[in-house]
């Protein structure tokens, strides 16, 4: 295996966050895929996805993602995670489990799967449907989350928290013991894409968000030894950003359905990036020197107040798209960050939103992609 060049990044990708299709059964109105769906007749075939996946085991890829959309939908799934396997990638599913029979979970776990991330959108049966927009969702996934642990195979609980479940937040935690998972991520919605659309519908309270903290804190010392509990804290009520998706560049590596590789799922959020695909171009000389990997790796790029700040290199400026959405500037600093002049702008925003009712959401469609709410909107 060729190292990676070291004089282009520290280090090759950790993880790669595969998309296998945009194709989806759930509707989620804060659905991480950009507004313009990319098409099933686009998507990489079986021997392309193969070709990727060996080509990121020799850059160093340790982890592989297998998202969506809903990666069930792919026929040649199987196909897909053996190869991941005999290259020698952990394999984690992540899925919205309404389509997965018991059958095929062993048979994808013959494949070589290592590992089942679920995602859930409340445990009260109803809503849950609701927010997904599909009738009798909750209860296939709490049938598959059992089925997951009979095969013997590590279960995540995916659970995005929003206003609109995150007063059962203590029932979700529950949720996970009660199915066997050995972790759950609770993670507050962040604003870009669907979510964004759907941001006014979806923000919660400061004082939902206070409370979430201390039910999470709460839990992660009564559950010691049974469940691992990670938390994901809203950006709007932030003091300082995080470092997203560890860093642009530096972590992670995501290929979309048609091949299109971005530093994160969001980047074509970002006007004039250019992103390559790995049609065209091998996935390590992507990584090293795209264009849009280049853009804002490391610090070289930054504007005052990040340049000179000493959290420069822990958070990496944040969330660039964030930054894109709220600012109008990618190159501008997280506005999550309280050193940024638009941060008190973010929490009155948040503040006046999260007080009003809550509007209708804006379902994920295909065809018919929402217009996104700007910073402005009230």
């Amino acid at each position: 295996m060729q190292p990676v060049e070291s004089s282009a990044c520290q280090r090759a990708p950790i993880g790669l966050l595969a998309e296998l299709t945009h194709r989806c059964p759930l509707q989620c109105p804060y659905c991480s895929n950009p507004l313009a769906l990319e098409g099933a007749g686009g998507e990489l075939t079986t021997a392309e996805w193969q070709d990727v996946l060996r080509q990121a085991a020799r850059l160093g890829v340790l982890q592989l993602h297998l998202s969506g959309g809903e990666p069930t939908v792919r026929r040649d799934l199987e196909e897909i995670v053996a190869t991941a396997a005999e290259a020698g990638l952990y394999t984690n599913l992540i899925t919205a489990g309404v389509l997965l029979t018991r059958a095929r979970l062993e048979a994808l776990a013959a494949s070589g799967l290592d590992h089942v991330q679920l995602s859930i959108q409340d445990v009260e049966p109803a809503n849950a449907d609701r927010i997904a927009h599909y009738e009798g969702g909750h209860a296939k996934k709490r049938q598959l989350a059992h089925w997951v642990s009979e095969v013997g195979l590590p279960l995540t609980i995916n659970a995005p928290v929003h206003r609109q479940n995150l007063d059962r937040l203590a029932e979700i935690i529950a949720f996970a013991v009660d199915v066997g998972a050995g972790r759950v991520e609770v993670a507050h919605i962040q604003y870009y894409g669907w979510a964004l659309a759907n941001r006014a519908a979806l923000m919660p309270t400061r004082e939902q968000v206070k409370r979430s903290a201390e039910i999470v804190e709460a839990a992660r010392e009564r559950l010691k030894g049974i469940l691992v509990i990670d938390f994901v804290v809203p950006d709007y009520y932030a003091t300082w950003p995080k470092p997203c998706m560890g860093g642009w560049g530096r972590g992670i590596v995501n290929v979309t359905p048609s091949g299109k590789v971005l530093p994160c799922h969001a980047a074509e959020t970002i006007p004039g990036l250019v992103f390559d695909n790995v049609r065209d171009r091998p996935l390590a000389e992507i990584w090293l020197h795209g264009q849009a990997f280049e853009k804002f790796r490391g610090t070289d790029w930054m504007m005052e107040p990040c340049r000179s700040c000493d959290r420069r290199e822990i958070d990496w400026g944040g969330c660039r798209c964030q930054a894109f959405a709220v600012a109008g500037d990618a190159r501008a600093a997280d506005p999550a960050c309280v050193k940024s002049p638009r941060h008190a702008e973010m929490v009155a925003l948040a503040t006046r939103e999260a007080a009003k009712p809550a509007p209708p959401f804006v379902y994920r469609r295909p065809r018919k992609p929402a217009s996104p709410a700007t910073a402005e909107s009230t």
